[in-house]
């Protein structure tokens, strides 16, 4: 087959990094419900935060110079002159060898530069005795210190977290632009496959595993799906209700049939929906080497392998960058994996990157990776594994003990 000519996993990265963006779809909503959405929108703060100096524990707002030199058996002796109340202005000045109670939060009164925490002094009627020194700013967070006005907060293309949503509170940002969820179509092939809710199975039937993991992948990073069904290997029903799914969504997943069989019509559908079509036939990894990603007008369409653990594995590789692209995420630079020990030695071909299944133990001397194989066709072997291994195409393989980096499955 002309197509089939495969590329490594950083060339098809690059790929999809130069041929897909955003879907284009944005959309204002409350902030409260944009977590695990994508900003559309860079967020400039028109305030400072927090607005006022205030003291992060509760203690005696003072001025650094009058406790120096303070010390258990020759302690600092402060006047005080006055109690800060939550949630009101202090406004009363602090003079030099003065301090005012303040709880944790509370405004620094002007004149103030720093407070000593409660259990470093001791009230005699309204004489304080300091018993430690502290230095200038020490307990308090500064106006501004968090966030600055004119600052930028978030910038567009990141996907919001909790804490993220913090943030955006603490500047009265309530309502945001967001990227909309891409939809992602999964259609999955085969004469042998029928519907997971099919109960008595025919002889040589197996019911269809790929769409119910594939779909649950794609909500788990922030996709709509639409359950596109079971077609057999025929190329016009294939091609009739791929190109219907390809209208309706903005990312086609074909689940089976990217093999160089005879009867496996993928290639030629993908080429029938649109230009530029094919962009990668193979990609030099095991499992999945027959993973197929083409462009259908500004469109991702990709066929996944057949195989339960190739197909999952190759949409954790390449489904979910696809994804990130269409959601407006930015590229992240960040290696987020997991480094662990191996617990065996682990042979390889060279030329290729093998994926290998392993599950996370913890031992007295820290994190260990156990190998779980076990063919592409098992899904059992996911079920038991917590994610992937690397082992790049230029290596023959991995020894016993040889720190390695985990790609968690979520």
């Amino acid at each position: 087959m002309k197509f089939f000519n495969v590329k490594t996993v950083q060339e098809t990265l690059s790929i999809i990094e130069e041929h897909f963006g955003p879907v284009g779809k944005t959309c204002r909503i409350p902030a409260a419900d944009a977590v695990g959405m994508v900003l559309a929108e860079d967020v400039i703060s028109a305030e400072q935060v927090p607005p006022f100096s205030r003291s992060t524990v509760d203690g005696y707002a003072v001025r650094a110079t009058d406790t120096f030199g303070a010390t258990e058996s020759l302690p600092a002796f402060l006047e005080i002159t006055g109690t800060i109340e939550m949630g009101k202005a202090a406004e009363l000045y602090l003079d030099e060898g003065h301090a005012q109670y303040i709880p944790t939060g509370g405004m620094m009164p002007p004149g103030a530069d720093s407070v000593v925490m409660i259990e470093h002094v001791e009230e005699v009627g309204e004489l304080l005795n300091v018993f430690r020194q502290i230095a200038p700013g020490e307990n308090v967070i500064r106006a501004g210190d968090d966030v600055n006005r004119g600052e930028l907060v978030i910038a567009a293309g990141h996907r919001l977290r909790p804490q993220d949503l913090g943030v955006l509170a603490s500047v009265g940002k309530t309502e945001i632009s967001v990227y909309g969820k891409p939809v992602v179509a999964v259609l999955s092939t085969g004469d042998e496959i029928v519907p997971a809710e099919v109960q008595q199975l025919a002889p040589g039937e197996v019911r269809d595993i790929n769409s119910i993991t594939i779909a649950a992948a794609a909500r788990q990073f922030g996709a709509e799906v639409m359950y596109g069904g079971v077609v057999k290997d025929d190329y016009d029903s294939f091609y009739k209700k791929a190109s219907q799914l390809y209208q309706e969504a903005d990312f086609l997943l074909l689940s089976g049939g990217s093999s160089v069989g005879t009867r496996d019509f993928t290639v030629q559908v993908l080429e029938a929906l649109g230009e530029p079509g094919v962009l990668v036939h193979g990609v030099s990894i095991k499992p999945g080497k027959p993973t197929i990603i083409a462009k259908a007008g500004a469109k991702p369409v990709m066929g996944l392998p057949g195989h339960p653990a190739s197909a999952l594995i190759v949409f954790h590789l390449f489904g979910i960058p696809i994804l990130e692209k269409l959601s407006g995420e930015r590229t992240v630079k960040t290696d987020l994996r997991l480094e662990a020990r191996i617990t065996r030695n682990v042979a390889s071909a060279v030329g290729r990157s093998d994926y290998i299944r392993v599950k996370i133990e913890q031992r007295p001397d820290g994190l260990w990776a156990e190998p779980v194989f076990g063919k592409s066709g098992l899904i059992s072997t996911l079920v038991a594994s917590d994610g992937m291994v690397e082992i790049p195409a230029n290596q023959e393989g991995i020894r016993e003990g040889e720190i390695v980096k985990v790609q968690l499955f979520r």
